[in-house]
């Protein structure tokens, strides 16, 4: 399974970008994927997620209603659409398969499992 991440770079606050996460060696159907962001010195923390067999969705609270995930199965490709980015957002981002994510309960947010592959990242920076 590899996983090549795309679309990252230099947006000022308020601006927008879509990432990319091109999957080839399993179908989208058959996995969860997640999108992944870490900064130097902080853990990685779960951004998004999608569920390959119903469409479900989570997100990171605070990136809910700015963020989007999305796929398309022909393209084997699954999409974050960032809206709003402010600078809090920017870090190193990466998507991964072979994973599962559930709801948290109570607290809008979501848990994960160990993901078994990962893109390489793909940077984002939000300054003016």
């Amino acid at each position: 399974v590899q996983l090549v991440e795309s679309g990252g770079g230099l947006v000022q606050p308020g601006g927008s970008l879509r990432l990319s996460c091109q999957v080839s060696g399993i179908t989208l159907e058959d996995t969860f994927v997640g999108w992944f962001r870490q900064v130097p010195g902080k853990l990685r923390e779960g951004v998004s997620c999608i569920n390959g067999k119903n469409l479900g969705t989570h997100y990171l609270p605070s990136v809910k209603g700015r963020f989007t995930v999305s796929r398309d199965n022909v393209k084997n490709t699954v999409y974050l659409e960032m809206k709003n980015l402010k600078p809090e957002d920017t870090a190193v981002y990466y998507c991964a398969s072979e994973g599962e994510c559930f709801p948290a309960r109570g607290s809008g947010s979501f848990y994960y499992t160990d993901f078994n592959s990962w893109g390489q990242g793909t940077q984002v920076t939000v300054s003016s």
